[in-house]
This record gives structure tokens, sequence and C-alpha cells, in this order.
């Protein structure tokens, strides 16, 4: 079973899975779509490793897969959406829409959004509006699992925060970023494997630095740059849980846990139209400038090429769409067993196991 599998093939796979959940089919095809989308680009930790949770939450009645999200608050260019409990990534996609329409019109969009769920990689959202020339600002919270700094016990989440600009060839620039050190999937996914994390991704429950994989899941991770990191996850709560309605803090389910009341995870998208302030060429020629500038800089020992932010995953991501997709065995184990209890087989491989890697991220 192990190998490469083509990105359109798991995506299929994942989406039919879905469907035999009794997920809508234009629904699953969006949930599918962003957990591939993370495996492409090396966001593992928000890729197909979150199938299993996501179907055990359908079959626990947590997500209600047949909601449509509803414009329930708009005034102009701010609009507060009602997810009404479905995907977060579904919710999440027809909230952007929303705010591309918006921000068309009026130049900039806010969109709040409440009664959502784990929306997966802020990326996947923020590359779309990239793609037709608007730049993005994505960001969501998340169940508690960090501690603020001066904190021992988890009260704010990873909450991940996402910026965007269309560039004029290559990769968008595109800042992906969790709020802490690094992402808790991570850690599971380090888990899965069996594998020790860094000293200082997190602690253990009595607040003590760990490696151990296991441990830090039953403890907490830590923010990225200390305070800075914890504020900055207060500030995006803030925003995506307070100012829409939606849970936050310690209000916020965690998936993975309760199994009694929905997350109302909430969600954040600023979209501005470009055009508004240059012409796109004209944006994009200056970014360009900016690029080749920041390229020019003198590189660090040990540094052959300095990237910005979104490049190393946006070649990482077509590495993988030409020679496909490698996941961990136990994983690729668990996923075909869950499709033959739906009656979906699992992709074939590609021609021999591939990597899909791209030059070390400098």
């Amino acid at each position: 079973m192990s190998g490469a599998v083509r990105a359109e093939d798991l995506g299929a796979f994942c989406a039919a899975v879905f469907e035999a959940a009794g997920v809508p089919a234009h629904v699953a095809k969006v949930v599918a779509d962003s957990l591939v989308c993370a495996d492409l680009r090396g966001v593992e930790s928000h890729g197909v490793l979150r199938m299993p949770i996501y179907l055990k939450r359908v079959a626990g009645k947590m997500i209600e897969v047949a909601a449509e999200p509803r414009i329930e608050r708009e005034d102009g260019a701010t609009v507060r959406i009602d997810g009404g409990n479905n995907f977060g990534a579904y919710v999440g996609q027809k909230a952007l829409e929303v705010a591309l329409d918006r921000a068309g019109r009026h130049g900039v969009a806010c969109v709040g959004v409440r009664a959502s769920n784990h929306f997966g990689t802020a990326a996947y959202f923020a590359e779309q509006a990239t793609a037709v020339g608007y730049a993005a600002i994505v960001m969501s919270n998340a169940s508690q699992t960090m501690p603020p700094t001066g904190g021992l016990r988890p009260f704010i989440g990873t909450n991940p925060l996402a910026i965007a600009f269309p560039t004029r060839e290559g990769a968008p620039f595109l800042l992906d970023m969790a709020t802490s050190h690094v992402a808790r999937g991570k850690i599971l996914s380090a888990a899965k494997r069996g594998e020790t994390i860094p000293l200082g991704w997190a602690i253990d429950k009595a607040g003590r630095p760990t490696t151990d994989a296991d441990a830090a899941l039953d403890g907490a991770v830590l923010p990225v740059g200390g305070a800075k990191g914890s504020g900055l996850s207060m500030g995006i709560d803030i925003l995506s849980g307070v100012l829409t309605g939606a849970g936050y803090g310690p209000h916020i389910r965690n998936m993975y846990e309760d199994w009694h009341a929905p997350q109302n995870v909430g969600h954040f998208f600023l979209v501005l139209d470009i055009r508004r302030f240059l012409p796109l060429a004209m944006f994009t020629e200056r970014l360009a400038d900016y690029v080749a500038l920041l390229k020019a800089e003198p590189k660090a020992d040990g540094f052959t090429e300095i990237l910005y932010a979104g490049e190393y995953e946006h070649r990482l991501a077509e590495a993988r769409r030409a020679e496909g997709v490698v996941l961990p065995p136990a994983l690729v184990e668990e996923l075909t067993a869950i499709g033959r209890e739906k009656g979906v087989a699992w992709p074939a491989v590609t021609t021999g196991p591939t990597s899909g890697k791209v030059a070390a991220k400098a």
C-alpha cells in the first residue's frame, strides 16, 4: 500500500467516502479538496489525516452536513454568516465567495462567521482570492490547546492566520501560520508515527517541557514568540469569536473530546480589491521588484536562496501534483479500512514511491 497516489485520485477517494457517509456531493468535494490541498502544500497536520475525526463527527451527528450557511446580518461591505454547523471548509468556502462578491462591489469586504467547525488550512481560501487578483487576510479561532503566556493550562487555540497577495507569476505571496510554535496537528502526526517532537513545541499536563508527542497531546502546545504569539492568538480569537458571535476561549468545543455540543468555531475574512489602489498589473510589477530585491540580498551561511512566504509550499504542491502524494503507511491502512467499510476502494499507487520533495526549505 505504500507509494504515491495522484492528488486527483486522493481527492476523489475522500469525496466518495464522505458521500457514502451521507455528506452531500457538493459539500464532500469542497472538504476533500481542502484536505488534499493541505497535503499538497506539506501541511500534513491538516490533510487527509483529519478524515477519521471528521467522519466520526458526522456519524455522531455533530456536523450538520446538509445545512447551508446563511447571511444573518449585512451592511454593504460587512457581513455576518451563520455557518449552520456544517463542515468548516464548506462554510469557509461560502464565506469566501461572499467576501469576493462584496469586495468587488465595495473595494473591501469583512465577513465574520459563527457556528462553524475546524476549517483546515487558511491558505486554501486565501490562495483562491489571489487567483482572481484580490488580497486576503483569513483567520479562524480553534478549541483551547495553548496556554496564554504566564498560564499553565490551555485557554486559547493555535488560531491560524493567512495573509496573501497575487503575484505576476509563480507562487502568490502567502503567509499561512498557526500562532503556536507548531500546529497541534503536527504533534498528532508525530504521535501517529511514534516519533518524538522537538523540545520547545509543547508542555505536558504538569507544565513541563516535553519531547513525548503523546504527553504533549495531553498537555499544551506553546505560543510562537512567547507573549507575541499569545497576544496574536487572542486578537484572532476576538475577531473570529467575540466579534462574530461564535465561541471563544474555553467556549469553543474540542472536536476530539466534546460529543455533546457543536464546536461553534468562528472565522474572519478580510478581502481587498487591489484595483481600488493601483492597477493590478502595476501592483504585481511592484511586488515582482520587491521579490527581486529580496532575493538579491546577501545569504547567510548555509542558505542558497531567500524564499518569500508561500514559495516553498507552492513548489512542493507542484511537485506533488506531478509525482503524487505519499502518506504514512499507518494512515494509508486506516483510510483503506474506512474506505472498505464505505465501499470505496483506495486509489491505485503510482509507479513507485516518490518523496514529492523539493529543495530543503531555506
